[in-house]
């Protein structure tokens, strides 16, 4: 028997709110709408005003934020994906080290240039261009550092 399992991807960051603008950006996600949860837990003294913020024009939680599939489904009450998800939590900590793991973005045919010009556009950064024999690809950073490759 196959199963499939739910899954998202967490990125520790210093601007959770940056990061899922920039990565909605850059996969034509969505930045997910948690306000009325975080709305109405307020209203209930449920949590504090401080553990939350405004971002992207709505209330948010504070430390928490995601990109989201535009067509995948979402919980309505909370804004929460349900499918493919990039959540971003804050961390006291820089980032010191290459990634371990990467997020490859793939460019339609022929366009990687005009994908990269796009991509710094939003706030990435190329730190090299890679040839080998099994393929090309460009090596960039996000805005905070995190490497992915453009192919």
């Amino acid at each position: 028997m196959t199963r499939t399992l739910a899954w998202k991807l967490v990125v520790d960051s210093a601007d959770p709110h940056a990061q899922a603008g920039f990565w909605a950006g850059a996969l034509g996600y969505a930045v997910e709408d948690n306000s009325a949860l975080v709305e109405q837990l307020l209203a209930a003294g449920a949590v504090p005003e401080a553990a939350t913020t405004h971002a992207h024009g709505r209330r948010a939680w504070r430390d928490l934020a995601a990109a989201r599939h535009p067509e995948d489904p979402y919980d309505e009450n909370s804004g929460t994906g349900l499918g493919r998800r990039l959540l971003f939590q804050r961390v006291p900590e820089p980032k010191t080290v290459k990634n371990r793991l990467h997020i490859d973005v793939h460019a339609p045919p022929g366009e990687r240039g005009t994908e990269a010009e796009r991509l710094v556009g939003l706030g990435a950064r190329i730190l090299r261009a890679v040839d080998e024999q099994g393929g090309s690809w460009l090596v960039l950073e996000d805005p905070e550092g995190n490497e992915f490759c453009l192919n």
